[in-house]
C-alpha cells in the first residue's frame, strides 16, 4: 500500500524519478507485447497514485504506437472490504472512457500492490461499469505480502519488504514535484 503521508526522514530511496520513467516505459512495452499491439486497450487508474501513473502510461504508449490510449479513474471506496477500520473517506469520481470497457482489454493501474484487497475491490466495481474481454494489472511496485490470490501482470520492480515497512510512492503531479519510491520503518 502507499502511503499519502510523507515518509520520514530516514526512509530510504529505492526508485528515483529516472527509474520510475524506465519502469513504465518497460510496463508500456510489455502491455502492448502482450496485447499484441494498442487496439482494444483501456486503461483504468485506481486513485489516487495510479491515475497519473496511467496518464504517464498512455503517454509512453502513444510516443510507442502513435495512438491515444482511452484513459479513466476507478474509485474503488465503496468497494473495499476494510471501510469499518479505515478512516471516513468521501468516495472518489469514477470516469469511464466514452467508448466503455465494454470488450475492451482494460488494464488496472495502481502504485502499490500489496495485500490484494484494493484490486478485489477494483474487479467488483469493474462489474458495475461493463463486461470487458479481459482485466489485467499494472502496478509500479510489488512489495508482496499478498492476502488474497492477486497477482500483478506487469510489475515495474518487485521489492520485497518486511511486513513492518511502508512504501511511499511520491509523484509529481500529486506530491508538490516529488518523484521517488522510498521504503521506512522495519529493522533495515
Amino acid at each position: 500500500m502507499g502511503s499519502a503521508t510523507p515518509p520520514p526522514p530516514a526512509a530510504r530511496v529505492v526508485m528515483s524519478s529516472g527509474d520510475i520513467s524506465r519502469a513504465l516505459r518497460r510496463v508500456a512495452h510489455e502491455i502492448l507485447e502482450r496485447n499484441k499491439g494498442p487496439a482494444g486497450l483501456v486503461l483504468l487508474g485506481i486513485p489516487s497514485r495510479g491515475v497519473p501513473l496511467a496518464r504517464r502510461l498512455a503517454a509512453v504508449l502513444h510516443d510507442v504506437e502513435g495512438v491515444d490510449i482511452p484513459v479513466g479513474t476507478l474509485d474503488v471506496t465503496m468497494f473495499r472490504d476494510d471501510l469499518r477500520r479505515q478512516p471516513t473517506r468521501a468516495p472518489g469520481r469514477t470516469v469511464v472512457p466514452a467508448g466503455g470497457i465494454d470488450d475492451k482489454v482494460v488494464v488496472l493501474v495502481d502504485d502499490v500492490l500489496y495485500s490484494g484487497r484494493t484490486i478485489r475491490a477494483a474487479l467488483e466495481a469493474i462489474n458495475d461499469l461493463g463486461r470487458p474481454r479481459a482485466v489485467r494489472l499494472a502496478v509500479l511496485v510489488d512489495r508482496g505480502h499478498r492476502e488474497l490470490p492477486i497477482r500483478a501482470d506487469h510489475v515495474g520492480k518487485n521489492l520485497p519488504t518486511s511486513s513492518a515497512e511502508r512504501v511511499h510512492v511520491a509523484l509529481a503531479e500529486s506530491d508538490g514535484g516529488v518523484e521517488d519510491v522510498r521504503i521506512s520503518g522495519g529493522d533495515r
